[in-house]
Formats: C-alpha cells, sequence, structure tokens
C-alpha cells in the first residue's frame, strides 16, 4: 500500500487534537507556566548586565555587586528547577500520551477484518502504530509549550529592544521576519526529503530482510551478486536523499550565519553612533545584544517546531484514516452474547465474492451437525479456505446466511464466537517463545499438564525429547527452529488444548511423512470426537472416516456424500482419488522416477557477468 502523498487534512485532524490537549490540558497548561518562568528567569542576566556595565563600573557603586550577584544566582537557579520540572511534567506527560495512542491504534488494527490485512502491507500498520505516534510529543510535549512561550519570550524581548532603540529595532525586526520566513520555507523543502529517507529506507530494510530471510533461495540460485546490486541501488538512494537534505540543512545554517552577520553589522553601525551621540549608554548597547538574541532565538526555534508540529499532523491524519476503517466488531453491541455452541453448523444459499462481479461461492448450502466431520475437497481455487474463512467469521456471506444452532452468525457476537473455535492452518504459524507457550497459547491459563498432555495426543513428545530444554526450547521468529513437520505438531498442540467446540483444520498433515501422519491422524481422531470438525486435506486418504464430503468446484458443490458413496459415485471425488492412488503408487513402485510436468530444454547461455543467473527481481 502507497503512502499517500497529498498534504495533511487538518480540518478532519483537529478534532484529534483537541482531544488530545484536552485530556492534558492541565499538564499543559503547567509547562506553559514553567517555561514562562524559565524564560522570564533567562532576562534577568542580560538585565544585570546594564546595571553591572554603567553603575558598577562607571559609577562605580560597588555596593550593588552582591545584589546583582544574587540576582543572577537566583535567576539561574529558578531556570534549573524549571528545566527540571520541564522534562518531568511535559516529556512524561508525552510519553505517556504516545503510548496510550500506540495502544488505542494497536487496539484497532487487531479488530480490523482480515480482508484489511491482505490487502495492506504490515510494515505501513507497524509505522502507524510506532511511528506515526512519535509526532504526538510535539503536541503534548514541549512542541505547543515552546511555540506559546517562544511568541511570548519574542514579544517581551521585543518590548525591552523598542525601548531601547526604537529605530534600530525596526530594521533588525524586519531582517529577522525575513530570516524567519526562509526558514519556514527551507523546512517545507526539506520536509519530504525527510519523508522521502523514512520510505526508502523501509524499502531497503525490507529488502535486506527479505533475502536475509530467504538465503537459501538466494544461494540456491546463485544470486549473490544480484541481491548485491539490489541492496547496493537502495543504499545509494538513501545517500542520495541523505546528501541533499545535509546541502539543505548546511545552507540554512550558512544563511543563519549570514542573517546573525548582518544583524551585527546593523547593530554595531547604528548603535556605536547611538552611543557616540549619547542615546545609549555601553550597558544599555550590551543589554540590546543579548535581547536581540532573546528575539532571535524563539524565531528560529518557531520555524523549527512549527514543522515538527505540521509532521505531528501529518501522522495523526494517517492514524485518522486508519481508523475510518471499520473494525470488525463495529456494531457488537447489537449483537446477541454467545454463552456456549454446540456446533451445529447451516449454510443457507452462500454467495461471497472478494471482487465485485468474481464470486467465489455460489449459492453454497449444506449442514454440519454438532459432532460431525465435513470434509472439503476439490481443484485449487475451488473456494474451500473461502468456505471455511466463513466458517470463522473472517468474512461475511454477500447473499444466504451461516447458521450456529440455529442462530445466523451475522447477528452474534464475533469474540463469544471466536472463543469456540480451534484452527489448524496450512501456514503454522508460530511466535518467537518457547515450545510450551506456543502450545499455551489458544488457553494461557492452561495448566503444565494440560499442556504436556497436547504435546503427547499431536506427538510433540518425538523430537521434544531430543531438545535439552525440552519444552521450554525457544522456536525462534516464526518457528524458524523447528521443522515444518515440527511446527504443524506444535500447532496441533495447540488446537487440542483450547478444547474447541468447531475445529477447522486446513491441511493440518500437509507438512508431515506418512508415519509421522498416521501416529497423528489416532490423536486427531481423538479431538474430533464429539466436535464440529471441518477438515481441508489434499491427501483424500485422511478423510475417509469423514461424516460428510464435499467436493467444490468453480465455488460450487458438484458432489456430496460419504467417501464409500462417493467413489460408488464414479465422479469428480472418484476422479481425484484414482489420480492420486496412481501417482502415489507410482512413486512407490518406481521412486527413483520424476512425475514432474514434461518442460522445455534449458538453453545454454554464458554464465552473467555478476557470477549469478541473468535477470533481476
Amino acid at each position: 500500500m502507497a503512502e499517500r502523498k497529498s498534504r495533511p487534512n487538518f480540518s478532519g485532524v483537529w478534532p484529534e487534537v483537541r482531544r488530545i490537549a484536552h485530556a492534558h490540558r492541565r499538564r499543559l497548561a503547567l509547562g506553559l507556566s514553567l517555561m514562562l518562568v524559565s524564560n522570564l528567569s533567562g532576562m534577568v542576566l542580560p538585565l544585570t548586565s546594564k546595571f553591572l556595565i554603567d553603575e558598577v563600573i562607571g559609577n562605580q557603586r560597588a555596593n550593588l555587586l552582591g545584589l546583582l550577584a544574587a540576582a543572577a544566582a537566583g535567576a539561574t537557579l529558578v531556570q534549573a528547577g524549571t528545566s527540571f520540572a520541564l522534562s518531568q511534567v511535559l516529556g512524561v506527560a508525552a510519553q505517556r500520551a504516545i503510548t496510550d495512542m500506540r495502544r488505542s491504534v494497536q487496539r484497532h488494527v487487531m479488530l480490523l477484518p482480515v480482508r484489511y490485512f491482505d490487502s495492506t502491507q504490515t510494515g505501513v500498520l507497524i509505522s502507524r502504530i510506532m511511528t506515526d505516534a512519535e509526532g504526538i510529543r510535539n503536541l503534548v510535549g514541549t512542541g505547543l509549550v515552546q511555540l506559546a512561550s517562544g511568541i511570548v519570550t519574542a514579544a517581551l524581548a521585543l518590548g525591552v529592544l523598542f525601548y531601547l532603540n526604537w529605530q534600530m529595532t525596526l530594521v533588525t525586526l524586519v531582517i529577522l521576519v525575513t530570516f524567519g520566513a526562509m526558514m519556514s520555507v527551507a523546512f517545507t523543502r526539506l520536509r519530504p526529503l525527510f519523508r522521502e529517507r523514512g520510505k526508502i529506507n523501509a524499502e531497503v530494510t525490507g529488502r535486506l530482510a527479505e533475502s536475509i530471510g530467504g538465503v537459501r533461495i538466494v544461494k540456491s540460485y546463485v544470486a549473490e551478486r544480484r541481491e548485491q546490486r539490489v541492496f547496493a541501488h537502495g543504499v545509494h538512494r538513501l545517500f542520495r536523499n541523505i546528501a541533499s537534505s545535509i546541502t539543505g540543512v548546511s545552507a540554512t545554517t550558512a544563511a543563519s550565519s549570514v542573517i546573525v552577520g548582518v544583524i551585527g553589522v546593523i547593530i554595531i553601525i547604528l548603535g556605536g553612533r547611538a552611543m557616540i551621540e549619547g542615546r545609549m549608554t555601553l550597558g544599555d548597547f550590551v543589554m540590546y545584544v543579548v535581547f536581540t538574541g532573546m528575539v532571535g532565538g524563539p524565531l528560529v526555534q518557531i520555524a523549527s517546531i512549527g514543522t515538527q508540529i505540521t509532521e505531528a499532523f501529518a501522522g495523526l491524519d494517517r492514524i485518522r484514516e486508519l481508523r475510518a476503517v471499520p473494525a470488525e466488531n463495529a456494531d457488537e453491541a447489537r449483537r446477541e452474547r454467545v454463552a456456549d455452541v454446540r456446533g451445529d453448523i447451516e449454510f443457507q444459499d452462500v454467495s461471497f465474492e472478494y471482487d465485485p462481479g468474481a464470486p467465489v461461492l455460489r449459492q453454497v448450502s449444506f449442514r454440519a451437525p454438532k459432532g460431525s466431520t465435513t470434509a472439503l475437497v476439490g481443484s485449487s481455487g475451488s473456494g474451500k479456505s473461502t468456505l471455511i474463512s466463513l466458517v470463522m467469521a473472517f468474512n461475511r456471506p454477500l447473499a444466504g446466511r451461516v447458521l450456529v444452532d440455529g442462530r445466523d452468525l451475522a447477528t452474534l457476537r464475533i469474540h463469544d464466537f471466536r472463543a469456540h473455535l480451534g484452527v489448524v492452518l496450512q501456514d503454522n504459524f508460530l511466535f518467537d517463545g518457547t515450545i510450551a507457550e506456543n502450545i499455551a497459547f489458544a488457553r494461557p491459563a492452561a495448566t503444565r499438564a494440560q499442556v504436556l498432555a497436547a504435546g503427547r495426543i499431536a506427538h510433540c513428545e518425538e523430537f521434544v525429547a531430543g531438545f535439552e530444554k525440552g519444552y521450554d526450547t525457544v522456536v525462534g521468529e516464526r518457528g524458524i527452529k523447528l521443522s515444518g513437520g515440527q511446527r504443524q505438531r506444535v500447532a496441533i498442540a495447540r488446537a487440542i488444548v483450547a478444547d474447541p467446540r468447531i475445529l477447522i483444520l486446513d491441511e493440518a498433515t500437509s507438512s508431515l511423512d506418512s508415519e509421522s501422519e498416521a501416529q497423528i491422524q489416532d490423536g486427531l481422531r481423538a479431538l474430533r470426537r464429539g466436535r464440529t470438525t471441518f477438515v481441508i486435506a489434499h491427501r483424500l486418504s485422511t478423510i475417509v472416516s469423514a461424516n460428510h464430503i464435499l467436493v467444490l468446484e468453480h465455488g460450487e458443490i458438484v458432489e456430496r456424500g460419504t467417501h464409500a458413496q462417493l467413489l460408488a459415485l464414479g465422479g469428480r471425488y472418484r476422479q481425484l482419488y484414482d489420480r492420486q492412488y496412481q501417482l502415489e503408487t507410482d512413486r512407490f513402485i518406481n521412486p527413483g522416477e520424476d512425475f514432474t510436468p514434461d518442460l522445455p530444454a534449458p538453453k545454454m547461455a554464458e554464465p552473467a557477468e555478476s557470477g549469478g543467473r541473468p535477470g533481476s527481481l
């Protein structure tokens, strides 16, 4: 999903900004007060410089030294105290707001329909949760407070400058305003570079993670050089972006130096003339120079903070767009509670399509009584997985109804219903934790004895015994330290611990060899007893004992019955069964033969200059 390049919708973000500011209004008010006290304390030292030069040194009033020193020391202590208090009041408030925002966005994301995740990159969602929420720091933290206090401080300092020398102040003000406008334009032009840098960095990092994660494929196809070129191209794009931003920042810094120099020249000329003419004392001149910096500093700060706040608005706008996506439980309060589920599932003329005009299921009707096993077979793309997704309420029918114990699934609370589901999907996803933690994921309150019992039924003990830490062995990201078959057994044990009323087995034994599959089938038969089970299996031998077998083709049920009935029918199921039986027989009799389709002979070609295979990703 590409990042939106249009400007933030400020009008749409304002309600969220007001809500955040209102929620932290007390801390913001206290922070503003502390910031103003700190800034006012900062004016004490330049004010004392006038009296030090004109009175103590010029008029030999040594008795004022102690008073001036005490004032400077007190102001310094006040500044130190307010700075510490600010970090506690606003810093902690900002981090709390960021944490609350992340929790809120993550909670919403986890409640989005599965279909949304199918069409949105994971990296984009992570960026919304982690990175965009960071912008709140500039709203709840020091950003808005610095902006407000900077304006107040600049206004007060400007008043002092007009009091000291209004002619010179007018000239200086024109230059400072020009400088502020230049800074604003500069940050506006630099901001797209920083935004593009994040995008490039995400792309380079993502491709690097893919090439490292798929290193076996890279090496198998001698693509190391190719991946090096892809990575080099990406980091070079990143370098060009950084170089451009460095050039822009350097130009801004140089312009700042020029402006400071110009103001210095003006102050020297006009201020020097004023002192010669007796309109300013030396103390007035020194204080004027210091207060000029107190006006210029906030102007620079305001331009920078304004850019940061704009970025915060952009992040909140993206979060607002994400939150606008309806959650799957958006109308949960109006749905019926599900205290218990018997497991009687019925499809009544169910049709479904992912894209308009391309139906995936067409008027599918069947009933799976409580405790029965319903197997789904058919060629790839026939609608088996889509039918299962409707059972799990991942999708809703376009037409027709899915009934659970006689009640329309669309009227039931999703969370209550899914609490009675157990699933073993084709993609056996494991979390980066121990084997025991992954088994207990379906029921965190499960005891160690229940975890071990589930492991025995799923035949996990056969490989767990070989690990030094047993069930406390960490499986790594996505279970990478386990083989495919081992991951599948852990997934089966996880479903056993869930003790569901409705069990979904989507190719639950696809990663197992024949011997392991036979062992686990015993455990699965025990698990299926008394539970309504839906099975998707390409190995038709694993569904012989199913109560009902539905044969799907092009989204329609073309045959239904038991294994024996469908074989006797001699239709599509018999074709699938005979073809599979013949392939398995041929492999057993001629294990050395290759049954892959005939492919054209590869053309001989000179090796690519890079040392890898020709072509690019």
